[in-house]
């Protein structure tokens, strides 16, 4: 349980797909001028991570990573597919992205037509593909750590695109000089919560315990005490000597 609870929080603060590794910045920056649209998106995009992260878990574990396809027989074990991840976590991704699209297009006319060419370009997404790619990476053991590294990738994704078009909406009213309007106070503000959400590295890093003393043994303490004493009396011998000069 530990477990899920650190990688939830890790991935949503430290690890932030925005401002830690700066993945899916173009519709990022492009759909975050409305909280509404942002929140659309965010929402879309924590679903894809939800469901491709883990689907493409099952693909590595069974299917792409060397000797995956033990399971159909000894004679398999040697095969490693892992040159078709990229084309397989792709298919995979555009697949749940169309299925997003027909289901937004059905319930909500308004949020698709305010989303536009970026709802389907979710499919080409850095930061979807960067989830399953970083997924790979760490090696992660279970399906259920899989799902929650995509649930909680999501809404970090979902967080940082949502607090960047609050503030871009607050900053319209504002005096801002103007060389900075527009695209450039927006690179200043995404680099202060990129810095302020490195301020959460230490969240979950306790301190280290000190080590507990190892109790010596009582010929190692006959041994330091006859050092000490051999070292004494060869000081009190120099000590003579030059009196004695």
């Amino acid at each position: 349980m530990l477990e899920h609870i650190e990688l939830f929080f890790k991935s949503i603060f430290i690890d932030n797909m925005v401002f830690a590794v700066f993945l899916g910045m173009c519709s990022y920056l492009a759909v975050s001028k409305k909280v509404a649209t942002a929140v659309g998106l965010g929402a879309a995009v924590i679903f894809v991570l939800a469901v491709t992260v883990p689907l493409n878990w099952l693909l590595d574990q069974y299917l792409l990573r060397d000797g995956a396809l033990v399971w159909l027989g000894p004679e398999y074990a040697d095969y490693n597919l892992s040159f078709l991840s990229f084309i397989l976590f792709i298919a995979t991704i555009a697949t749940m992205v169309q299925l997003v699209e027909i289901v937004v297009e059905k319930f909500s006319p308004s949020l698709y037509n305010s989303l536009g060419i970026f709802l389907p370009l979710i499919a080409v997404n850095c930061a979807i593909l960067g989830g399953s790619l970083f997924m790979q990476a760490r090696d992660i053991q279970t399906l259920g750590l899989a799902l929650n590294y995509g649930v909680s990738s999501g809404i970090g994704w979902f967080l940082a695109i949502l607090a960047i078009a609050a503030i871009r909406e607050k900053i319209r009213y504002s005096n801002v000089p103007a060389p900075l309007r527009g695209l450039g106070i927006t690179f200043i503000i995404t680099g202060l919560m990129g810095i302020g959400f490195q301020s959460f590295g230490g969240m979950l890093t306790g301190g280290d315990e000190a080590p507990a003393p190892v109790e010596k043994t009582t010929a190692e303490k006959e041994n330091n005490k006859k050092e000490i004493k051999e070292e004494i009396d060869s000081k009190e011998v120099s000590y003579n000597d030059a009196i004695n000069k």
